[in-house]
């Protein structure tokens, strides 16, 4: 694909992922069909497509069953979680309704209420995230977090219609800053892994042309690499690379 058409299917994906993302996890053939009308792909092209969408738990059609993409531990996790949410209460619509009105209120046992009537959607929710960095027990404390400061917000909404639909944004995108956390984390260990490889290689190679280790300031003329730099990569690396001498 030419530059210009790689970023219209970048973007094309991350509509449509929003898209499934508004209609509860789906979208139809159409919607994609649609969506992709622009790009003329093939039959191949577009089923690497939907290849894609199923990977990232988009459903065709329907939403998929997200139990399919959880590792044995995490249903091990989640069995005994649903275990203590089975004590949980039950509300009928006419409550949850008049629950979340005294919420909206401010009324304390009304907001306790509230998130004890919504951590089972919070489970549910986390198993749309897992498989990107973060632990599913974590997704679901992020999103337990989020929604206990949440019930406390509901003051702002215009009725009560409103709360479910606003509480469970917040509680989808405190799991996503989560993962974009992780994410940064993990580029931030690959960047410090990177330059400690490179350095390591870099006088691995000069000390085995001098036949003893180098100093700082000898790497650092014949590399061109700056001292910081090394000095850096030593440090991360607990002054465990080889072929560097220490003063």
């Amino acid at each position: 694909m030419a530059v210009n058409q790689e970023i219209l299917f970048a973007k094309t994906l991350e509509e449509v992922r929003k898209l499934a993302k508004d209609q509860g996890g789906f979208v139809e053939k159409e919607q994609v069909e649609e969506a992709f009308e622009s790009l003329h792909f093939d039959e191949g092209q577009m089923a690497l497509v939907y290849d894609y969408l199923n990977q990232h738990k988009i459903g065709i059609g329907s939403p998929v069953n997200l139990d399919d993409y959880l590792t044995g531990e995490e249903m091990d996790y989640l069995e005994e979680y649903r275990k203590e949410l089975a004590f949980l209460p039950t509300l009928s619509a006419g409550e949850k309704e008049a629950c979340t009105l005294s919420a909206m209120a401010g009324d304390p046992d009304a907001q306790q209420m509230l998130i004890r009537v919504y951590l089972p959607e919070v489970m549910e929710i986390a198993k749309l995230y897992t498989g990107q960095g973060v632990y599913l027990e974590d997704l679901i404390g992020e999103g337990n977090v989020a929604l206990t400061i949440g019930v406390t917000m509901l003051g702002a909404l215009e009725n009560a219609a409103e709360a479910e639909g606003a509480l469970m944004k917040m509680v989808m995108d405190a799991m996503e800053e989560s993962i974009g956390e992780q994410l940064e984390v993990s580029r931030q260990d690959k960047k410090m892994e990177d330059k400690v490889n490179k350095v390591a290689k870099k006088a691995e190679e000069l000390s085995g042309e001098l036949k003893r280790k180098v100093t700082v300031e000898e790497l650092a003329e014949e590399t061109g690499m700056s001292r910081k730099y090394i000095e850096d990569a030593l440090r991360l690396s607990g002054d465990g690379i080889e072929g560097i001498e220490r003063g």
